[in-house]
């Protein structure tokens, strides 16, 4: 089985507002990580392989895909270009649907169910609507069947079980995979030995206005914090008073009726 796993690398700290992007305070994304699992898992399983594909700047994805190569990854693939910045979701799939075509012919994809920076949960759906491929969201619990797939995700207080012929993909739970550490044998092996490829708009076939911010229909306008302003009130009584008082309080406030 042939799997690709795009992967993204994020800061560990938000930034303040309007202080951009310090390259060097990045990592691999953490609901990417049960993902690569996942893959490396599947590919012991039936004899495959693991690309994990990234995008942005080598100095903070290039370090993101090295993990990967660590986890188990047997290659990585970067897209950097300075006409993919300021991508929203629609161009960053866009980019990762061109690049996926090209490493083609493969049976899986793979995704994180979200990313811990922006939390929109759009790039895996969208890679894979561009790409023309059955999507299954959410999936908890994945194991090889023939040449297929079956698999379990929980929705709306019901288990689906599904049987994914390939090609396909999929967006992964923390539960699909064990994130592990990767073994100092295998930071050894990809820090000194390991690399990655680099492709442009020029290796995707793209133009510069499909990506980046010239193909993105969102803007962020602004960026703030917003306070928490939380406070914590003791109701006192018996369990009886104490009931009555918040139901009188809910009423109140309209939260129940």
């Amino acid at each position: 089985m042939k799997i690709i796993v795009c992967i993204k690398s994020v800061l560990r700290e938000a930034p303040e507002p309007g202080a951009g992007r310090p390259l060097l305070a990045c990592e691999l994304n953490a609901y990417d990580r049960p993902a690569l699992a996942l893959a490396v898992r599947l590919a012991g399983e039936t004899a495959g392989t693991v690309t994990a594909l990234s995008m942005g700047p080598p100095e903070s994805a290039g370090d993101a895909l090295l993990e990967a190569l660590a986890l188990g990854a047997h290659r990585a693939v970067l897209l950097s270009d300075p006409a993919l910045a300021g991508a929203d979701t629609l161009a960053t799939s866009t980019a990762r649907a061109a690049a996926i075509a090209k490493l083609a012919p493969y049976d899986l994809v793979l995704f994180g169910v979200r990313a811990s920076d922006s939390d929109t949960g759009h790039v895996g759906p969208q890679t894979a609507q561009h790409l023309g491929l059955p999507l299954v969201a959410g999936a908890h619990s994945v194991a090889p069947a023939g040449p297929g797939l079956t698999l379990e995700r929980r929705d709306d207080g019901y288990l689906e079980k599904y049987e994914l012929d390939p090609p396909a993909a999929l967006t992964v739970l923390p539960a699909a995979g064990a994130d592990t550490d990767p073994p100092l044998a295998g930071i050894q092996q990809a820090y000194t030995k390991g690399t990655y490829t680099v492709w442009g708009l020029a290796e995707l076939g793209l133009p510069a206005s499909a990506v980046g911010l010239a193909g993105s229909p969102t803007r962020v306008r602004s960026l703030r914090r917003v306070p928490r302003e939380r406070q914590c009130e003791v109701i006192a009584g018996s369990a009886e008073e104490m009931s009555e008082k918040l139901v009188k309080r809910l009423l109140a406030e309209g939260l129940i009726n």
